[in-house]
């Protein structure tokens, strides 16, 4: 964050504080992160959602509780089209840039039908109580076909809820739910697995921000599955611009 932006934060900080509309500010300003999406709004946000205690004493963070989930799905089609693309573009090989696009998940709206396996409930997160280093983790998975089918990638979806209210409210970013503006995010696999009704997909994610850039997420995927119809393990790295 530039210094001006930081000037500029830090002095609206003294002022709503000053005010005793803090909470009220920060109830405004998550809502228009929501709304605007803006990454310079993100560069405030961060200064308001880490606040101490000593600093808020009775303040709320809305929404306050977060779920990361992910499935399987099939999606041969996209795949075919948009990444084996570049194993023959007009008869050169272009495989080069399939490698780049493999890295690069996939921000877009899944189709329910699609979904082969469970849902595996990766993390929970209380963002009230969240500091900078709790978006880094570690987190084992478990996906078990709910079908015979190929899998071509995974699909991370979050819930959100907001505990504080007096009605408990919340949504969800799934495949199974109403679409939203955040949709989900798809990770392809170098791999097309063959799975059968039964077979289970065991691995591990861990998610950090990238040292260069912290706007940018670094993923690691490990995964294996040993079926009647097909064995393989495999390690597989992303980045989330």
């Amino acid at each position: 964050m530039s210094s001006s932006l930081e000037q500029f934060a830090s002095l609206l900080f003294r002022v709503v504080n000053g005010l005793g509309l803090l909470n009220l500010f920060l109830v405004l300003l998550i809502k228009a992160k929501l709304l605007l999406g803006s990454y310079k709004l993100h560069s405030l946000q961060s200064k308001f959602l880490f606040l101490r205690p000593c600093q808020v004493d009775d303040g709320v963070v809305l929404p306050d509780e977060a779920s990361l989930y992910l499935t399987a799905i099939e999606d041969a089609e996209y795949k075919d089209d948009k990444i084996e693309f570049w194993n023959n573009v007009y008869g050169f090989d272009m495989s080069c840039i399939k490698k780049q696009a493999m890295m690069e998940p996939l921000v877009d709206t899944v189709d329910q039908k699609q979904i082969v396996t469970n849902y595996h409930l990766l993390k929970t997160m209380d963002i009230s109580k969240m500091v900078l280093g709790d978006t880094s983790f570690t987190a084992p998975f478990k996906l078990i076909a709910e079908r015979d089918d190929y899998i071509h990638a995974f699909v991370a979806s979050f819930d959100v809820s907001f505990t504080k209210c007096h009605k408990l409210m919340g949504f969800s970013t799934g495949p199974r739910s109403r679409a939203t503006h955040w949709k989900q995010t798809v990770l392809y696999l170098e791999d097309v697995l063959t799975i059968c009704e039964g077979e289970t997909i065991i691995g591990s994610m861990a998610v950090a921000p990238n040292k260069k850039n912290p706007r940018d997420v670094d993923i690691m995927v490990k995964y294996s599955l040993s079926g009647r119809r097909c064995v393989v393990s495999r390690v597989q790295f992303y980045k989330m611009r």
